[in-house]
């Protein structure tokens, strides 16, 4: 072989070996690869970084903090913590993670010669040394603990994993404890039933489905002059009533500019579409904002890939929705979800039968019990139906069945009396007011305390353009948008047709005025 090609060779090999080297150290919480470096990167959650890795991995990182750990692996405190460190680990990082997304969890050998400077970039005076922050804003970057207003912040108190964790908690207003295990094969309900706080889980999977949904509906080119005026009064319905603050500001966003995006008198082009999907993926506008974790259901995980997940986020969104809402807003809301299965909803056969039982209501709701209930009732004739088909077939989740619901465990006041008939079915004789106060709590006031302001949403003031910031409050009947909006969600007497016609004049008056006004400053 000649010189150059056996220079060409070796130099080819050392590149593999040096790429499959940090490749290993990179990916240890995410238990890739084969061979030797699969059983090296399954030993540790934490992810080992180096000077070459450091910048990109945390720059390209999904999860919305990270924690950094600086050590040396001479010193016997960081041998001795490095247990602690990894029980906290195991929870957020690797394939069997109980709250996958949620925190990376990083470490750096700062007695690795090549490491001197890195760890210098961060004024690592002591080991182990513990930092906390947006994974982007540990990138090229010099840090030390007396600069002001970083979001970098030293952890203080993590000397034991249960220390750490609960200082984790205390940062992202969460409740994680070190027993928590993957949900993957949990049934909360119904192996849980009886703990009616299994809900709470549920807020991110609401947002993953609001968000999923959006998604769907750009991707398959859906919005049409004729479809387009029933995802406005969806969207009207989800700032006012969405579960979630970053939801409820995301559609308020999407609804402000909806003239804008989508022309009354013009589909979407297969390149507009496209154009307006990566836009939502990538621009600041996110309809439940940036840091929601897609992909990891939590309350709507199913122990199989195909099952749950999308279709549970959606009913939760759904019930949520008909228990907050005003008497007067019952028939609107009635309509408004039904028209949106009905346009939006891509799997044919659940549209249909769904669309079938909105279309066999013949009195207009006058209250936002009888709808709640109404929504209630119809989930579990769907549920019915689906037991049928999936004892049939053999496709059905064997650790989420479908039940009749809520199960007695969950709710015994909701039960007068209940019996099997012939073929297995549970026949039950409701207390509709029992059952009424259970969803209200349920999917109301439960679901909606969960939420809490994550620090990054704290740090968003307002919203793009000129739109003021949204309420606070996760219960309120309306949000602050442009006043054709605000009236499209507060006037619960009026018909959603009508307001979302006003909603257009009134936001075409306001852009023009602030266009007028920003040119008189010129």
């Amino acid at each position: 072989m000649a010189p150059a090609a056996r220079l060409l060779v070796l130099g080819t090999v050392a590149v593999l070996v040096l790429a499959t080297a940090r490749g290993a150290d990179a990916l240890r919480s995410l238990g890739v690869g084969d061979g030797v470096s699969a059983s090296i990167a399954q030993a540790d959650a934490a992810v080992e970084l180096n000077a070459t890795t450091f910048d990109a991995f945390l720059g390209a990182a999904r999860e919305p903090f990270a924690v950094v750990e600086f050590f040396a692996h001479w010193c016997p405190a960081c041998r001795n913590y490095k247990h602690h460190y990894e029980k906290v680990a195991k929870l957020f990082n690797g394939p069997d993670a109980a709250h996958p997304g949620r925190v990376l969890m990083a470490r750096v050998d700062c007695a690795l010669k090549a490491n001197v400077d890195l760890c210098s970039r961060f004024s690592v005076d002591h080991y182990p040394f513990l930092l906390w922050g947006p994974p982007t804003k540990f990138v090229n970057i010099k840090w030390d603990r007396k600069q002001e207003k970083s979001e970098i912040k030293l952890i203080d108190d993590g000397r034991t994993a249960e220390r750490l964790l609960k200082w984790i908690n205390k940062q992202i207003e969460s409740s994680f404890t070190l027993d928590d295990k993957k949900y993957e094969n949990e049934s909360m309900l119904p192996k849980n039933a009886s703990d009616p706080e299994q809900i709470v889980r549920a807020i991110y999977d609401v947002e993953e489905a609001t968000a999923h949904a959006l998604q769907i509906i750009l991707e398959h080119k859906m919005i049409k002059p004729e479809t387009r005026d029933s995802l406005v009064r969806f969207l009207q319905i989800l700032v006012a009533h969405h579960p979630s603050k970053r939801c409820r500001r995301g559609s308020a966003e999407l609804l402000i500019n909806f003239d804008d995006r989508w022309p009354s008198n013009i589909s979407l082009s297969s390149q507009d579409s496209s154009r307006m999907l990566e836009s939502v993926e990538t621009d600041d506008h996110k309809i439940c904002g940036k840091e929601v974790p897609h992909g990891y259901w939590m309350f709507c995980r199913g122990s199989k890939s195909e099952t749950r997940g999308f279709s549970c986020g959606l009913w939760v969104l759904l019930h949520s929705l008909t228990v907050q809402i005003g008497d007067g807003e019952s028939q609107s809301t009635f309509t408004s979800i039904c028209d949106f299965i009905h346009n939006f909803f891509i799997c044919e056969e659940c549209r249909k039968h769904f669309y079938e039982m909105c279309s066999s209501v013949s009195v207009p709701f006058k209250s936002a019990r009888d709808l709640s209930l109404w929504l209630w009732s119809t989930h579990n004739k769907v549920n019915e139906r689906l037991m049928k088909d999936e004892k049939d077939l053999g496709t059905g989740d064997p650790s989420f069945p479908k039940v009749v619901w809520p199960p007695k465990a969950l709710c015994p006041s909701c039960y007068r009396s209940s019996s099997k008939t012939g073929d297995e079915a549970v026949q039950v004789d409701w207390n509709e007011d029992e059952v009424f106060s259970f969803l209200v709590n349920y999917y109301g006031k439960t679901l909606v305390s969960s939420y809490k302001e994550t620090y990054m949403e704290s740090q968003e003031k307002k919203l793009v353009g000129h739109v003021g910031p949204l309420s606070d409050d996760a219960s309120s009947s309306a949000a602050r948008v442009p006043i054709g909006a605000a009236l499209g969600v507060a006037i619960a007497s009026c018909t959603f047709g009508a307001l979302a016609c006003f909603w257009r004049a009134q936001q075409k008056n306001r852009k023009y005025s602030y266009r007028l006004h920003s040119l008189k400053k010129i």
